[in-house]
């Protein structure tokens, strides 16, 4: 069995020093530092409110420091979802319909316009943020 300070050895072997600077969030960095301080105290209290009532909900339950040591890392899922990825990921539904809606309308402007400009319709306005298709190439 090896002594302690061998196991020390090893461990100093595999870490290193690392120095976490933590910044205030860019929309509370005007406010006070107990301001924020209070503001991500409340954002952790609704957090662990909106967990403690969705468990009740569905009855689901932490694992706990022995089940999490039991699983194996490498074990693949039993089950894994299968559902497409959603075209956006937003804080609410409303939020990502907003978002869905203004996709689909940017994406109707630049076929419009892209229409507009084979047809040889010029000038053509195309949406902000986009990239208009190319020209077909005419030999001289």
């Amino acid at each position: 069995m090896p002594d302690a300070g061998a196991e020390d050895l090893e461990r100093e072997a595999f870490t290193s020093p690392e120095t976490v600077v933590l910044s205030p969030l860019p929309c509370w960095k005007h406010l006070p530092s107990e301001v924020q301080k209070a503001r991500v105290a409340e954002v952790f209290r609704e957090i662990e409110e909106e967990t403690v009532a969705r468990r009740k909900r569905t009855g689901a339950r932490p694992f706990g420091r022995a089940a999490v040591l039991k699983q194996n890392p490498l074990e693949r899922p039993k089950r894994i979802k299968k559902s497409p990825a959603p075209l956006f990921h937003a804080a609410t539904r409303r939020m990502r319909d907003d978002l869905r809606a203004a996709y689909f309308e940017f994406v109707a402007a630049f076929r419009e316009a892209a229409e507009k400009l084979r047809a040889g319709i010029l000038p053509v306005v195309f949406p902000a943020g986009s990239f208009p298709p190319a020209l077909p190439f005419v030999g001289g």
